[in-house]
């Protein structure tokens, strides 16, 4: 939202919206108390860059190239590892 406000000449609120969002994410965060947070939150962030090329095809019309869907793949192999992987 704060991209689409800065570079796409959306109305303020777009990035008023889109600030807040990202504070609350932060936010949220910090509230987290079970042992095994650090690993789920690292692959929402694999699962966040697919979301995110999603997004900009979806809502940006920004057609992803092979590479942009050979990186997401490579991110969720790194997902899988990190939630998956058997531990003791």
């Amino acid at each position: 939202m704060i991209w689409l406000w800065l570079r796409e000449g959306k109305a303020y609120y777009w990035g008023i919206g889109g600030g807040i969002t990202l504070a609350l994410y932060g936010v949220i965060a910090t509230f987290q108390s079970f042992p095994s947070f650090g690993r789920v939150y690292a692959a929402y962030g694999g699962v966040f860059i697919v979301l995110s090329v999603l997004w900009g095809w979806g809502i940006d019309r920004k057609t992803p190239d092979l590479y942009d869907w050979v990186g997401a793949g490579i991110c969720l192999i790194g997902v899988a590892v990190i939630l998956l992987a058997p531990r003791q």
